[in-house]
């Protein structure tokens, strides 16, 4: 064979494995931020519940979470497609009930206040037609629980 038969080459597998490879950068882009706002949001769900269940009620407890989620989130970097949703739910000894009743259980029972986080996280930047299929948002949620103080004196 020949050098001239060869010629081009180089240039046609670029032009065939370019977009192929940036195709893999933006997916691994997308997989990297979905990580990241996934860890980011499981902390405000942890931050939430935790200021919620040091309150002393329910109304209170709802404005502390709200305020902790959103100074974690604002603390590592994710600012979600529109505000996060918190959504609040209660348990007194092993029965689900509202929010609200966890708080209003009696003196030395067991209660806990569970507070998920919501956030739609954009991938608009980072999209690339040359990938069908590709969401351009993906919604991250989290839940976590916080037991209430037995002992403490309720509303």
């Amino acid at each position: 064979m020949s050098r001239t038969t060869e010629r081009g080459s180089v240039s046609i597998e670029v032009a065939v494995l370019a977009p192929a490879f940036i195709a893999l950068m933006v997916l691994a882009g997308v997989a990297g931020r979905s990580a990241v706002a996934a860890e980011a949001i499981d902390a405000a769900a942890h931050d939430a519940a935790r200021a919620a269940s040091i309150s002393r009620n329910p109304t209170d407890a709802r404005e502390q979470a709200r305020n902790a989620a959103q100074q974690q989130l604002d603390w590592r970097g994710l600012s979600c497609s529109g505000a996060p949703i918190l959504r609040f739910s209660g348990r007194v000894g092993n029965n689900d009930t509202g929010f609200d009743n966890a708080y209003h259980s009696a003196l030395g029972q067991n209660a806990t206040v569970t507070v998920t986080v919501e956030c739609l996280v954009s991938f608009r930047d980072l999209r690339l037609n040359a990938v069908p299929g590709m969401p351009s948002e993906n919604r991250i949620q989290a839940s976590f629980t916080s037991p209430l103080d037995r002992y403490r004196s309720r509303p």
